[in-house]
């Protein structure tokens, strides 16, 4: 709460300010502004990680509870890396898996939108600044774009969103929600089965790319993903139930996950100027 609530009061003196220089100093009331922002990029964490853990109570699997990241404020984006849930035992079946990896991301989605169009109904259009040096840009994921058309309208040339502080833990939201897709092994290996061997090396090679010839942006998300092949190998772990089929319903709710992904997605998420 404590990194997040900083991070919070940034946003917010970025708000007030119509994106200008952060505040010299720190007091108690201004603190107090950080809280919107720190509750609700907290609570869309909660809401993502709880459906997993909810989801596991319901199938008695054994797990943990959400541990939350912290991160240093000003060197981060959200004044956190985000939280995770350790699951202690072998998954019975190839549903009960594609349950519970399809749990997380439908809650975080569910609890971020309110916020998202509550943030954008609070949010103003300004003149348009030329980024400075050190100013950080952020990409506009397509739900990000639909919400500003629904309440604000067609952004016309030389004007910019000046967003709400809690419109900046939504577009965390939606970004913890596009990379959790994009890194789902549990819901590619429920689906696929044994091909889903191949969707992790296609994903590992296209984060490499996007790192070398997009953005650095996805070096995290490279590294990560070779570490794991590594280590782990390209195939997930057997479920007990390795032939299960899951059925008509959870294929579409699998098509609602790529829907997810592409309303989330951004390809630089972060711009340093």
């Amino acid at each position: 709460m404590l990194t997040t609530t900083v991070e919070g009061v940034l946003y917010y003196a970025s708000f007030l300010t119509g994106l200008g220089a952060p505040p010299s100093s720190l007091d108690w009331p201004l603190l107090a502004h950080g809280l919107p922002y720190s509750a609700a990029v907290l609570g869309i964490l909660m809401a993502h990680e709880m459906g997993h853990y909810l989801a596991c109570r319901h199938y008695n699997i054994d797990c943990t509870l959400p541990f939350f990241l912290p991160f240093i404020p000003i060197l981060s984006i959200a004044g956190t890396l985000g939280a995770v849930i350790k699951i202690r035992e072998a998954f019975p079946s190839r549903k009960i898996l594609f349950d519970i990896g399809i749990a997380g991301p439908i809650a975080g989605f569910v609890a971020l939108l309110p916020l998202l169009f509550y943030a954008v109904s609070r949010s103003t259009l300004i003149p348009a600044i030329e980024p400075g040096p050190g100013t950080r840009e952020f990409g506009e994921p397509l739900l990000f774009q639909l919400a500003v058309w629904l309440t604000l309208g067609p952004v016309r040339d030389g004007l910019q969103v000046n967003l709400h502080p809690v419109g900046f833990a939504a577009w965390f939201g939606m970004l913890a929600t596009a990379w959790n897709l994009l890194d789902g092994g549990h819901l590619t290996y429920a689906t696929l089965g044994d091909r889903s061997r191949y969707v992790s090396i296609a994903t590992a090679a296209f984060a490499i790319l996007m790192c070398i010839f997009v953005s650095l942006n996805w070096a995290l998300m490279a590294i990560l993903m070779v570490a794991m092949l590594y280590f782990m190998g390209a195939r997930h772990p057997m479920v007990l139930n390795e032939y299960e089929s899951l059925g008509p319903g959870r294929k579409w709710l699998a098509v609602f996950a790529i829907a997810m992904f592409i309303l989330c997605f951004t390809p630089i998420p972060v711009r340093i100027h």
